[in-house]
């Protein structure tokens, strides 16, 4: 892997921005979309070094970022590393918190300080889940509907609703309580790699929130691309098997082959691949201590309840 600072990161004042938040960003050949993430970030009050991995296949983005006002450093792995590149991000910042964003996304303004107010004054708090707006009409994501919806009970010394799961690109993190989770986890590689972090924070103790008030937009240009309903559905798996009791792993197991005998579309590739990859999740394969257990059937029932709403009658 390479790593090279910018030259434009000196066009800004010394004393500009926050000190205390680095924003860190993934890009795979997507120049123009990450040039439009990067000038939304330049724009921020919080004014945040930006650290952007480029997984892309040749030299069109590292040529395009070159002297961008925004980035701090960028650091280009010699294959592509998908989500794990933000484990890479968060090694390289050196602020007490890193939020993400994808190269279709960025921050509103007052976000990312309000964010680090809340870390600063809740220090058990490791991961602030946020609100995503979608696309120039500013649609709610319905992730959001979901994390304000969560049955985890409150807890007194953090702020927001308590959720197990997230958007990768709409978080701000304490860099000490993700390295100490190991941070996103290179068995899922990418798609719906957010719950297992989640997960293994709150083994550790760490408070994971869903906080309204802060804002990230989302802007996906070409959804499909990476074909990610096969990559979450053979995620879900991987996940189970790696952190849940046997009989919650081997029913999702049986919902995927289930899908996958009927055609669904990526189910077969996604039960295929996760075979594979079985072997490597039993290796590594740690359950969750009760509390967080606990909490995560109580999602898997609010989530049992929504697919019996949504059933044809």
């Amino acid at each position: 892997m390479s790593t090279e600072r910018t030259p434009g990161r000196s066009r800004r004042p010394a004393t500009a921005g926050d000190p205390r938040l680095t924003v860190a960003v993934i890009t795979r050949d997507r120049c123009a979309s990450l040039l439009r993430t990067l000038d939304a970030l330049a724009a921020l009050p919080e004014r945040p070094p930006v650290i952007v991995v480029d997984n892309s296949r040749d030299d069109t983005t590292r040529a395009a970022v070159r002297g961008h006002p925004a980035v701090d450093r960028l650091l280009r792995p010699t294959a592509n590393t998908g989500a794990i590149g933000r484990n890479l991000a968060v090694r390289h910042a050196r602020t007490p918190y890193v939020a993400f964003s994808d190269d279709d996304s960025w921050w509103e303004p007052g976000s990312l300080r309000r964010a680090a107010d809340l870390l600063d004054a809740h220090p058990r708090l490791g991961l602030l889940a946020a609100r995503t707006l979608v696309g120039d009409e500013a649609a709610e994501d319905p992730l959001n509907a979901k994390l304000a919806a969560s049955p985890v009970p409150p807890e007194p010394d953090l702020p927001g609703r308590p959720v197990l799961g997230f958007l990768a690109c709409a978080c701000v993190v304490r860099r000490e309580a993700f390295l100490s989770a190991g941070g996103f986890h290179p068995l899922l590689f990418f798609g719906g790699e957010e719950t297992l972090l989640a997960y293994d924070l709150a083994a550790r103790g760490w408070g994971v929130a869903y906080e309204p008030s802060l804002c990230a937009r989302h802007h996906p240009a070409d959804q499909g691309r990476t074909g990610r309903s096969f990559l979450v559905r053979r995620n879900h798996v991987l996940t189970t098997c790696l952190r849940r009791p046997w009989p919650v792993a081997l029913r999702a197991g049986a919902r995927l082959a289930l899908a996958a005998g009927a055609g669904r579309p990526g189910a077969r590739r996604a039960l295929k691949e996760t075979v594979e990859r079985l072997p490597a999740a039993l290796a590594r394969r740690r359950t969750l201590p009760p509390h967080v257990e606990h909490a995560a059937r109580l999602l898997d029932r609010q989530a049992a309840g929504r697919r019996e709403e949504d059933a044809p009658p």
